[in-house]
């Protein structure tokens, strides 16, 4: 069974726009973040943009002004939308989600648990 399902990768023109999407799973519990992350060849996965209960939107500097990430908790789904796409932003994309829970014991436990899509490809090419 797929946690996440991630759509919305494609090929795309600079300057262009694409807008992804990542639903979680319902089994899923406790979801506090979802958000996206990418890598690009020759770099480390890094941070697109998170949506974290009850906290500011983090976007990396790259993308400000550009992509938007947006969640609808009712459908356990986050978007990107992407805009004025750049060559640089070529990359895979990879849904991310965080959940806690909290355990009955004394003192409490917390179990934070991390989730990755498989990834999504975006090219950005003339």
């Amino acid at each position: 069974q797929e946690e996440l399902v991630e759509s919305g990768g494609g090929l795309v023109q600079p300057g262009g726009s694409l807008t992804l999407s990542c639903v979680a799973s319902e089994d899923i519990l406790g979801i506090e973040a979802m958000g996206w992350y990418r890598q690009t060849p020759g770099k480390e996965r890094e941070l697109v943009a998170l949506a974290t209960d009850d906290r500011p939107i983090n976007y990396t500097d790259s993308v400000k002004g550009r992509f938007t990430i947006s969640r609808d908790n009712d459908k356990n789904t986050v978007y990107l939308e992407m805009n004025n796409l750049k060559p640089e932003d070529t990359g895979v994309y990879y849904c991310y989600v965080n959940s806690v829970m909290w355990l009955t014991s004394l003192p409490p436990q917390r179990v934070a648990s991390d989730f990755w899509g498989p990834g999504t490809q975006v090219t950005v090419s003339s």
